[in-house]
């Protein structure tokens, strides 16, 4: 099985929503998990920032994965978005199956 999932994170759960409703269009991941908001503190240039933002998941395919996130990067608002995929070790094989049926 070649399913992956990208982590990525958004200024807010309307910017997640909309972006994930259109690479699921697109058929360039086949489900979008947006979690909840969190705290960020990170290091933006030179000095100590934070932000609430929404960290979501998205399940999409090794093939796939590159053309995703070159996608979120384009439509993310975020000059530097955090964008990454993640390899999933094991996972239930109907699953994997419904994936990338998904995304044929």
């Amino acid at each position: 099985m070649s399913v992956v999932t990208v982590y990525a994170v958004f200024p807010d759960v309307a910017e997640a929503m909309r972006i994930g409703r259109t690479v699921v269009e697109e058929r360039l991941a086949a489900c979008i998990n947006v979690l909840g908001p969190c705290t960020s503190i990170f290091l933006w240039d030179g000095a100590v920032a934070q932000s609430d933002e929404a960290p979501a998941l998205l399940k999409t395919t090794l093939a796939r994965a590159d053309a995703l996130v070159q996608r979120l990067a384009e439509l993310h608002s975020y000059e530097v978005p955090a964008i990454v995929v993640w390899p999933i070790e094991r996972l239930d094989n109907g699953y994997a199956e419904w994936v990338e049926n998904e995304l044929r």
